[in-house]
């Protein structure tokens, strides 16, 4: 009778702080489950015989086994398996989009309501962390095979987990302060606190990795001289530089904010318990927000939060269209943001070097031969203009590598992506120069954390497949 639970007990998840409360503060606004809360909800699995939400995850989670371990009570077991698939699952369990992913995928989606994966994944770690657990390292650090990792996102940070399980040196650099990358820097605590991922450095550095931070690699240390000293290298450099859309922006304009300044300038002064920032205040200002997926989510629910006075996001598509997770867009229109759908800005307007207003169309959206998304055309005679004191554009990132991959041999495409071999390739994750592996971003293009995380476990398994095969030389 187990796998008819649903059927009793219907899907719910954690409690929400309520928006007219959550907008005073930065603190995540979801509650977690207790015990018998989390096994209630795990009992509404149906266990498929075919595991959508399994086939669906980035990482293959294995997602109806530790939900049945759950049920049953068995809290360090499921923590164990949801490591074997997944380095950091408190994470994904908090920002990874489960409604286009495993809960999207879920069987009960249909009429019942999806199991509250994500939810039950973040509780699991959150809680077997706060019993005192660690994840399982079997093998002792082989200090004679040392890898650099040059970026501490989540594609950087899952490659040193994954190497320190096999009991190979993982050593990480970054130019910021904490690890994290993104995770840090560019996702508000409203979402991930920034206590989770220093309790993931904790536990990373009980595992043996090895974090030198504050180090800018071509500037504080040469990539060289890592090279030289590594048997081999990861780069994972992530997407820091922000698309602007073929905008009119006007350089000496203080009023356009690309997503990615703005968030790390909120976000750093909540990591060092400081309020210094560079960007000035929006409070008071009608700010408008361009761009649909879930960095514009950030930058609305931000921007809010610092008492704007009006925050509007535009994006060309519908609500159901738009790449944002489904829960981000509830949770801003909650909070008061607007949102103008099918609207494309077509010029920012000035008097002087101020912003005044911007200039939209309408759009519909229709289907495309060669997408498999509807595409937006814009329609003549629909001009309209709104006002506006600040512009956040969040249209996405690409990679901006540094001169040093110039000079390595590393060959990339068109888009500056760092081009590697496929994933089911023999030496998987490798670029052209054999002793340096990549991933993440800086190789797909802009994507999910899930992926990144993905990306960083298989590049480290060709990594080690490579330093324990008989063709490596230290």
């Amino acid at each position: 009778m187990k796998h008819y639970q649903f059927l009793n007990t219907k899907r719910a998840e954690p409690s929400k702080l309520g928006a007219e409360l959550r907008v005073n503060n930065h603190n995540e606004i979801y509650e977690s489950y207790d015990q018998s809360e989390a096994s209630e909800q795990a009992e509404r699995c149906l266990d498929c015989g075919i595991p959508y939400c399994k086939w669906d995850c980035p990482v293959s989670n294995n997602i109806p086994e530790w939900l049945n371990l759950i049920s049953e009570g068995k809290l360090i077991a499921a923590a164990e398996l949801s490591h074997q698939t997944n380095s950091f699952p408190e994470i994904c369990g908090r920002v990874c989009p489960q409604d286009r992913l495993c809960e999207g995928a879920c069987t009960l989606n249909d009429g019942f309501g999806a199991i509250t994966i994500g939810s039950i994944e973040k509780f699991i770690t959150d809680m077997a962390f706060n019993m005192g657990w660690q994840p399982t390292v079997k093998k002792k650090i082989d200090e004679t095979k040392l890898v650099s990792i040059i970026g501490a996102g989540p594609a950087g940070l899952a490659c040193a987990d994954f190497l320190s399980r096999e009991g190979i040196k993982a050593v990480v650099y970054d130019r910021y302060e904490e690890i994290g990358g993104l995770l840090s820097y560019g996702i508000p605590n409203f979402k991930l606190e920034k206590d989770i991922v220093k309790k993931r450095r904790e536990v990373l550095e009980n595992m043996g990795v090895e974090f030198r931070l504050r180090t800018n690699v071509g500037v504080d240390i040469q990539f060289e001289e890592i090279l030289y000293n590594s048997s081999a290298v990861f780069l994972a450099l992530g997407t820091y530089k922000s698309l602007e859309g073929n905008l009119n922006i006007e350089k000496d304009c203080t009023d356009i904010l690309l997503s990615l300044n703005y968030l790390i300038d909120r976000i750093q002064p909540i990591i060092n318990n400081e309020r210094k920032t560079s960007i000035e205040s929006l409070e008071g200002q009608d700010v408008l927000i361009l761009g649909g997926g879930d960095t514009a989510m950030d930058c609305s629910r931000t921007a809010i939060r610092e008492k704007a006075k009006s925050v509007k996001v535009i994006y060309r598509r519908d609500f159901e269209n738009s790449p944002g997770s489904r829960k981000e867009k509830e949770n801003a229109i909650e909070e008061g943001i607007e949102f103008i759908w099918n609207s494309q800005v077509k010029k920012l307007n000035y008097t002087g070097n101020r912003l005044v207003s911007v200039t939209t169309v309408k759009t519909s959206l229709e289907k495309d031969p060669h997408s498999s998304r509807l595409t937006p055309k814009e329609l003549e005679g629909s001009e309209e203009e709104i006002k506006a004191d600040k512009v956040i554009i969040a249209y996405g990132f690409a990679p901006q590598l540094p001169e040093w991959v110039n000079k390595n041999n590393i060959k990339r495409d068109e888009n500056d992506r760092v081009l590697v071999t496929s994933s089911d390739s023999e030496n998987a994750y490798r670029t052209s120069n054999s002793k340096i592996f990549a991933g993440g971003d800086m190789v797909r293009g802009s994507d999910l954390v899930v992926t990144a995380i993905y990306e960083g476990r298989e590049a480290a398994k060709s990594i080690a497949k490579y330093l324990h095969s008989s063709s490596f030389q230290n």
